[in-house]
C-alpha cells in the first residue's frame, strides 16, 4: 500500500511515521508549506526549523522525502476567506478550511491522488459501519480534533489513515521520547494555522486596518469605552475589552455603524442560547436519517472543546436547526456547528452558523 504522511515537524506527526514503520509500510513523507504570501512576501512563517525536523525523521525511518508548496492556493482559498469573513463580522474557521480544501484537498488533486492513503496526526479515527467509513472520536478525549475535520466529504475521509488516534496524548510524547526523536518535548502549535508567530489582531490590522468606535452595554445603552475596529471582536469574547467592572462579554455587533454591545455576564438570557441555525450542512458519509420528519437526538459542538452538549436537529427547507438541550454562551455566526451521534462516537457532519433571524 502507498501512503503519504503529512508531517510537519511536530510531536504528532512525527510518531505517525514511527506508526507506520512500525506497522509494515514504507510512507511517503511530505511536508507542505503553507503559510501566507502576499504581494510584499511572507509574513513571519519560519518553516526552516519544521522541515529540519522533518528531514530528520524521514532519514532516521528511511523514507522518502518531499517538500511541496501550497502557498498560492493557500492565500487564495484559506487566509482571503478569513480575512473576508472577519470583515462580514462572522467569526471564521481556517483550520476546518485548510483541512478541507489544502490538506486533504489541493494535496490529494496534486499529489496525493498517486498513493492509496494519506496519513496525518490529527487525534482522530475512522469506524466502519455497513462497509461504509465515518470520521470517529480519538481515544484522548482532550485532544480530540474531530470538530475540524467536520467538513471533509466522503472521498477525503475514506482515504485518511490516522495512525495516533488510538492513543493518548501522553501515550505519543512517550514513543517519541522513546524513540528519541527531536520533537518529542516540543511544545503544540497553538492558534490559527496560517499565523506561525503573528499576532491575530496583527494580522486583522494589516489588512482591515484600524476604525475606532463604541463599546456600549446592551442593558442600558450606555458607551463604556471604544474599540479599534468590530473586526477584532467576536461573539462571548471576554479578554481585550480593557473594561473596568467587569467581566464583560460581547454579546452582539453591529457591522454598519461599528458597535460592540457588551454584557457584564450576569444575564443568562444575553449570554446564552439554545438555538443553533446552520446553513450549508453536509453529512460527510452520508444522510443519517434519510427520512426527515420530526426531530433527531443528537451530540453536537460549536467550537473545538471536550466536552459535547446534547440536543436534538431537524430540517427546516435548506437549514439545519439545532435545539440545545443546555444552554450555550457565546453562538457565533461563522463558526461551525458540528453534530454527532448520541454516543458521541460518530461525527456526522457540520453546518455553518447563522443569526437567528
Amino acid at each position: 500500500m502507498k501512503i503519504a504522511a503529512l508531517v510537519s515537524g511536530g510531536v504528532d506527526s512525527s510518531v505517525i511515521v514511527h506508526q507506520l514503520k512500525e506497522a509494515g509500510y514504507d510512507p511517503t513523507i511530505f511536508y507542505i508549506k503553507i503559510g501566507m504570501e502576499d504581494k510584499t512576501g511572507y509574513i513571519d512563517c519560519p518553516f526552516e526549523e519544521d522541515i529540519e525536523i522533518t528531514s530528520y525523521i524521514a532519514k532516521k525511518y528511511g523514507c522518502k522525502m518531499e517538500v511541496v508548496s501550497l502557498h498560492e492556493e493557500y492565500w487564495e482559498n484559506v487566509v482571503s476567506y478569513t480575512i473576508d469573513a472577519v470583515k462580514r463580522g462572522l467569526t471564521p474557521n481556517p483550520d476546518m478550511m485548510c483541512n478541507k480544501l489544502i490538506k486533504f484537498g489541493t494535496f490529494e488533486q496534486k499529489w496525493g491522488h498517486e498513493f492509496d492513503k494519506i496519513a496525518t496526526g490529527h487525534y482522530a479515527t475512522t469506524t466502519e459501519i455497513n462497509h461504509k467509513i465515518y470520521l470517529s472520536a480519538a481515544a484522548d478525549k482532550v485532544k480530540d480534533q474531530t470538530y475540524f475535520l467536520g467538513q471533509v466529504d466522503y472521498l477525503q475521509i475514506s482515504k485518511l489513515m490516522f495512525p495516533i488516534g488510538h492513543l493518548l496524548k501522553s501515550e505519543v510524547r512517550q514513543i517519541a521520547l522513546k524513540q528519541a526523536l527531536p520533537s518529542a518535548k516540543r511544545k503544540d502549535s497553538q492558534g490559527i494555522c496560517f499565523l506561525g508567530k503573528i499576532n491575530y489582531n496583527d494580522f486583522i490590522r494589516r489588512y482591515l486596518g484600524e476604525r475606532p468606535g463604541k463599546i456600549i452595554e446592551l442593558e442600558t445603552g450606555k458607551v463604556l469605552g471604544k474599540h479599534k475596529g468590530y473586526w477584532f471582536h467576536t461573539i462571548g469574547q471576554r479578554k481585550g475589552l480593557y473594561l473596568s467592572g467587569g467581566p464583560w462579554f460581547v454579546i452582539k455587533k453591529d457591522i454598519k455603524r461599528n458597535l460592540i454591545y457588551v454584557s457584564n455576564g450576569y444575564d443568562p438570557e444575553t449570554q446564552y442560547g439554545k438555538t443553533i441555525n446552520l446553513q450549508g450542512f453536509h453529512f460527510i458519509t452520508e444522510d443519517a436519517w434519510g427520512n426527515w420528519e420530526g426531530e433527531k437526538e443528537i451530540t453536537f459542538k460549536i467550537r473545538h472543546t471536550p466536552e459535547f452538549t446534547s440536543g436534538t436537529i431537524k430540517k427546516i427547507g435548506d437549514i439545519y436547526r439545532i435545539e440545545s438541550q443546555d444552554k450555550i454562551q457565546g453562538i457565533a455566526a461563522g463558526q461551525f456547528g458540528v453534530i454527532y451521534d448520541k454516543n458521541r462516537k460518530i461525527c456526522l457532519g457540520s453546518g455553518m452558523i447563522i443569526d437567528e433571524s
